[in-house]
């Protein structure tokens, strides 16, 4: 039996459309997060559940950096959990606490296991967070305050079922 990661890949709205068309998500190296073995010694204390929220919620930001080099796409977070096979995850990054993980392959609409997207009433606020995340990164605190701040909203979730009413 082929053992399954769950990963959490960051994405757009028109990235929901590109897995409605051609029924796979991402080219190849596919960015996601995953509970990593640097990401569990990171946070030894932490049980699976907190150690996958930690993955998701790092999805969600990076969606954010997505957002910042498309000023086209609608302002919502989209967090595509997906449960793939083990030996799909081509590079894991060393860095003690890391969650990023690069695919080999595009993830088939098959293994999609929930789709997480912001709701209309945070778009300003994922704006602003998009529109300073690199700041944030090389540690302004006012931009990493703002990108913070959008932690307040909680993605929805949506079965995959319902792709076709998203975006």
């Amino acid at each position: 039996m082929t053992e399954l990661v769950r990963v959490y890949l960051p994405a757009t709205l028109p990235a929901l459309a590109d897995l409605r068309q051609r029924d796979e998500l991402g080219t190849p190296p596919v960015a996601a997060h995953a509970v990593t073995p640097s990401l569990r010694e990171w946070y030894a204390e932490g049980d699976e559940e907190e150690l996958e929220y930690v993955a998701f919620t790092r999805a969600a930001q990076a969606a954010l950096r997505l957002l910042h080099a498309d000023p086209t796409a609608p302002r919502r977070r989209v967090v595509v959990s997906a449960d793939v096979p083990i030996s799909v995850i081509a590079r894991t990054d060393p860095d003690l606490g890391s969650s990023a993980v690069w695919l080999s392959s595009p993830v088939p609409r098959s293994a999609v296991a929930a789709i997480h997207v912001d709701s209309a009433t945070a778009e300003s606020d994922v704006a602003a967070a998009a529109e300073v995340i690199e700041a944030a990164a090389a540690g302004d605190p006012d931009a990493r305050f703002t990108v913070d701040g959008v932690e307040d909203h909680a993605l929805e979730w949506y079965d995959v079922s319902e792709l076709d009413q998203l975006g």
